[in-house]
């Protein structure tokens, strides 16, 4: 029988899912003895300009779902709208340094949450470097060496973003949503940077929803878990390493007392390097996943 592997990547979007949602996660996966990949947002934290996704279609669906005042609280929501965004990495540097120290792998989320996710389709190339850049530079003050790593805030990315992923040597990048590790291609450029895509729904997409009743979503987690193939499950600081912490050990639990294997994003990137040529190279497209507003980068294969 094939062994179940699942990799775990954590998002980390605000200030305040930094200060507590990061600490929070480390001790349960201290508990479980278990490695994650955390993806920090290390720029201003200016999750109140989201306001400006209300005329996104489905926008207003997911948001009664998911009690977004609730979630990020009040004073998330002023950020960068009444009151100054704060600086996340400058703030909450200890802490962010607190993963490597603790054996996981820490990588670029963005420099600016609201910026990437809202603006990058209307970037220019400069601005997509500089932006992407000051991340990179961010990280190393921080960590004082190079991101290996990034995924992209709220799963964009195009032809300029990958390439500047491209020009800083990363090793792998997680941007899309996908069945299966490709190299991108957009415009018929294939990139060098290895993808390997979230391939499961987060909890966001799925609570509030008739058809998923909270008393059946990690039974409906673990049937979406497949063998032989990379399982990647992206989770969010103001989520599962808050409001639905424990939910997320419940998870946890269910998925030791199965087996399943808990690996680091970056081992299964080298694995899987040691052969390159046996990695396909697939299509990132703009497309839509279940359960989100807005469109997201989506692998294609033909």
């Amino acid at each position: 029988m094939s062994e179940t592997i699942l990799a775990i990547k954590v998002d980390i979007d605000t200030d305040r899912g930094t200060r507590i949602g990061v600490p929070n996660l480390l001790f349960l996966f201290d508990e479980f003895d278990i490695k994650a990949t955390f993806l920090f947002s290390l720029g201003p934290d200016n999750t109140g300009r989201a306001i400006k996704r209300i005329f996104r279609p489905g926008f207003f669906s997911k948001v009664s779902r998911t009690s977004v005042v609730s979630t990020y609280g009040i004073r998330t929501l002023m950020n960068g709208v009444l009151l100054p965004g704060p600086h996340v990495g400058r703030r909450n540097e200890t802490v962010i340094r607190l993963v490597r120290d603790k054996g996981h792998e820490p990588g670029i989320h963005c420099y600016d949450h609201i910026r990437w996710q809202d603006g990058l389709m209307t970037m220019t190339a400069s601005e997509v470097s500089e932006e992407f850049g000051k991340a990179r530079m961010e990280f190393e003050r921080i960590f004082g060496e190079p991101a290996r790593t990034a995924g992209a805030a709220g799963w964009q990315a195009n032809a300029l973003s990958l390439g500047v992923y491209d020009e800083a040597g990363l090793l792998y990048a997680s941007d899309a949503r996908g069945t299966h590790p490709f190299f991108p291609r957009v415009g018929g450029r294939t990139f060098k940077t290895l993808q390997i895509p979230t391939t499961l729904p987060t909890l966001d997409e799925l609570l509030g929803r008739p058809e998923y009743p909270g008393e059946r979503l990690i039974d409906h987690y673990l049937s979406l878990l497949k063998p032989s193939i990379p399982n990647v499950l992206t989770i969010h600081t103001e989520l599962e390493g808050m409001k639905y912490l424990a939910l997320f050990r419940q998870f946890l639990e269910r998925t030791r007392s199965r087996s399943v294997r808990i690996v680091l994003l970056r081992d299964l990137a080298a694995g899987l390097l040691n052969d390159p040529a046996s990695i396909p190279s697939c299509d990132l497209v703009p497309g839509l996943v279940d359960g989100r507003s807005g469109t997201l980068a989506v692998q294609s294969c033909s």
